[in-house]
């Protein structure tokens, strides 16, 4: 039950924190268009990127489409990872860097405990082939 628990409210609270983040990606937030700008990014990656979060999140969250969870899983894990090397090579400094830091790690450590913790049912059985 521990485990259930653990995979629905990692999965439910990385689903939420994504669809708000494509919403403010997608509806051209003022912190969105400032930090992409900050980063180095074109403003069409906002809008791509939040497409995709969007997109991930109704994944993780519906039954089925395992495959494709899979899919969602190592986006949105790119996705962080690149969002922490980024405002690092931005030069931001280490007060500014920690809570643009903080976020991403801790949507990865959230993505981490939904992946380890998820049913069978939702896990991608690979076939075992035979030599």
């Amino acid at each position: 039950m521990a485990r259930k628990i653990a995979y629905w409210l990692s999965t439910g609270l990385v689903a939420v924190m994504s669809v708000f983040a494509a919403f403010v990606y997608l509806s051209g937030g003022p912190q969105a268009v400032q930090g992409f700008a900050h980063v180095g990014y074109p403003q069409h990656l906002r809008i791509i990127l939040g497409i995709a979060k969007l997109l991930g999140a109704i994944t993780l969250a519906i039954p089925g489409v395992v495959k494709l969870k899979e899919w969602a899983y190592a986006g949105f894990t790119f996705a962080w990872i690149s969002a922490c090397v980024a405002h690092y090579l931005a030069k931001d400094g280490p007060v500014a860097f920690m809570p643009l830091l903080l976020l991403p790690l801790l949507l990865l450590l959230l993505l981490a405990v939904s992946y380890v913790t998820r049913p069978p049912s939702r896990q991608w059985a690979t076939k075992a082939t035979t030599a």
